[in-house]
């Protein structure tokens, strides 16, 4: 079963050279820290920053320096800063090539719910709804199931939708999932999870055929 530092890595290893990168607030963050080797891409934060680095090391941080989810960040050689205005130009335009996102939770249709829990108190969606409205390729980390042991894949969502259609992958802990028009079809299932407990813990359509490969992870 992969922690969240696994699913960040395995998340890591769809990125490709010379794409554009948006990571919410997360789990999607810690995808900065495990760009693979040899692959360039440059991250992209809505509140007016284009070339991102990873986290920086304890007593190294700067309070000006943060991402949209207020988190002390390093900068890339070349990084620039700009106003919001301008950070939504470039992802209403569609210049964002992938955007990682958190959800609360994803249908078999590929709808998201990552903003808001009727009843309790929010700042806002932030970037959100146009970032799942204009990237070309939007994957979710997330749980599996909720605190109370229920599942975040399911064939509805029950929460106030940020987008429809518009998710094509999904990592949990428990494996990757692409999203297709038959639903949550399982390509690659952690180490230690049995396929009884992603069928136990998946209440969206579920589609388990082929050669189901074991997720691997670089140290």
């Amino acid at each position: 079963m992969l922690d969240k530092f696994g699913i960040a890595r395995r998340i890591a290893q769809e990125l490709q050279d010379g794409y554009y990168v948006n990571l919410g607030i997360g789990i999607p963050t810690l995808v900065a820290n495990y760009i693979p080797e040899g692959v360039e891409v440059v991250l992209q934060s809505e509140n007016g920053l284009l070339g991102m680095g990873p986290f920086p090391f304890e007593g190294e941080e700067d309070p000006d320096l943060i991402n949209a989810g207020k988190q002390t960040i390093t900068t890339a050689k070349g990084a620039s800063f700009f106003d919001g205005a301008t950070s939504f130009g470039m992802i209403r335009a569609g210049k964002v090539d992938l955007t990682v996102l958190g959800a609360m939770e994803v249908s078999d249709k590929g709808d998201i719910a990552n903003w808001k829990i009727p009843g309790k108190m929010v700042k806002g969606m932030g970037g959100a709804m146009d970032l799942v409205a204009s990237a070309k390729n939007i994957i979710v980390a997330m749980q599996h199931t909720n605190k109370a042991g229920e599942s975040k894949l399911l064939s509805e969502c029950t929460l106030p939708i940020t987008g429809l259609h518009c998710v094509k992958k999904v990592v949990t802990e428990l494996g990757v999932f692409d999203i297709t028009e038959r639903g949550f079809e399982l390509r690659e299932i952690a180490e230690d999870v049995t396929i009884e407990e992603v069928r136990a813990k998946t209440h969206g359509r579920l589609v388990i055929e082929g050669d189901i490969k074991t997720i691997r992870i670089s140290s």
